[in-house]
């Protein structure tokens, strides 16, 4: 049985491994298209891009942390 939009789970801040965050957020792309999108999204939205790594996170880790999944949200809005 297929859930509708409305029985959707609430997505959840948490930590996402970033291929995880980035399909939920183009759902309709292959991964790395998804991927790529995303780190488009982030990069070119610089207020967004500065907060994200302004703490301890680095840009090569392969998860964004709780206040990172928090920041895109806030930016751009949920998946």
């Amino acid at each position: 049985m297929k859930k509708t939009e409305a029985e959707e789970e609430p997505f959840v801040i948490r930590p996402y491994l970033k291929s995880e965050l980035a399909h939920l957020y183009n759902p309709h792309l292959p991964l790395i298209y998804a991927m790529q999108k995303f780190r488009g999204w982030i990069k070119n939205n610089q207020e967004l891009y500065e907060a994200m790594y302004s703490g301890s996170e680095g840009k090569n880790d392969h998860a964004y942390s709780t206040r990172q999944v928090r920041l895109i949200v806030k930016y751009l809005d949920e998946p």
